[in-house]
């Protein structure tokens, strides 16, 4: 299958790497000529460019540029695509961008890999970096099945773990898991700088170890990725924030008036549940 990727960053180049070991020929385009060396130059893509008229025989292309580019993108592929040609995107927004994109294009199929790094570029690209990971499917009734299948057996093809769900269940699944996360770490970092003695501050950056370094890694990632999650998925992040403050209240009230077993109560619960959101793909 010949196969176009627009956007050869972390998930494109990845995507692209794999696809190759599987047989596909990889046409990649990027806004960077650099990119576009170095994809052919590690066997990413079989060519690179550019160009968006080269893309002009793919069967499939998948769109992994940053939310606010998608929609553009998809405007500007539709003079050089043929009828049947299937489209998909690699985005962690979904309800801002399928229906519209539908709309643009009827071969149109919502996608998000649940997978990656901290890390952006090309790169950051991870040869096997969809294997045993969660990939989402969003269809509604407007796709078009023919192509839902063919991106859904694509996915598998790189042994992701497919689910298919609506994109309004999609966005408020996500921002409890991966928006929220960014924003609370961004804030954890926010507050410790928020330190107005500069001995105090300067020991925290010393004596920071794993517990800073893992909670706060989310939140270190691509600024403009994290803005976009906001942006774009505004009601669900807000929602899942509320919510998370809540909670927070809750823990302030509790060490406030010394209710130590609350406390623990609370930290058995989560001691409990955590294995249930990062095992349930085993």
């Amino acid at each position: 299958m010949k196969i176009g990727i627009v956007g050869i960053g972390l998930i494109g180049a990845s995507l692209g790497w794999d696809l190759r070991q599987l047989g596909h020929e990889v046409i990649g385009v990027s806004r960077q000529q650099a990119t576009c060396e170095t994809a052919e130059q590690k066997g990413i893509c079989d060519r690179a460019s550019c160009d968006l008229a080269s893309l002009e025989a793919t069967e499939v292309i998948f769109i992994c540029t940053p939310i606010a580019a998608i929609l553009p993108t998809i405007e500007r592929l539709i003079p050089h695509l043929q009828p049947q040609t299937i489209i998909t995107d690699a985005g962690s927004v979904k309800g801002a961008i399928v229906e519209p994109a539908t709309k643009l294009w009827l071969n149109f199929v919502g996608g998000h890999p649940m997978a990656g790094n901290s890390e952006s570029g090309i790169a950051a690209f991870e040869k096997g970096l969809f294997v045993d990971r969660p990939y989402v499917l969003t269809p509604t009734p407007a796709t078009v099945p023919s192509a839902l299948t063919t991106v859904d057996e694509l996915v598998r093809s790189l042994k992701a773990i497919v689910y298919q769900t609506t994109p309004e269940h999609h966005d408020l699944a996500v921002a409890w898991i991966s928006h929220l996360p960014v924003m609370v770490s961004a804030s954890l970092t926010g507050a410790c700088l928020a330190e107005t003695d500069p001995q105090i501050l300067d020991l925290a950056k010393k004596f920071a170890s794993t517990g800073f370094r893992d909670t706060s890694r989310v939140g270190a990632g691509n600024p403009e990725m994290g803005m976009m999650m906001a942006q774009y998925n505004r009601e669900a992040v807000l929602r899942s924030l509320y919510r998370y403050r809540d909670r927070l209240d809750g823990i302030i009230d509790s060490i406030a008036s010394k209710q130590w077993s609350e406390i623990e109560d609370l930290l058995a619960t989560n001691q409990a549940a955590r294995p249930d959101f990062l095992n349930s793909n085993d």
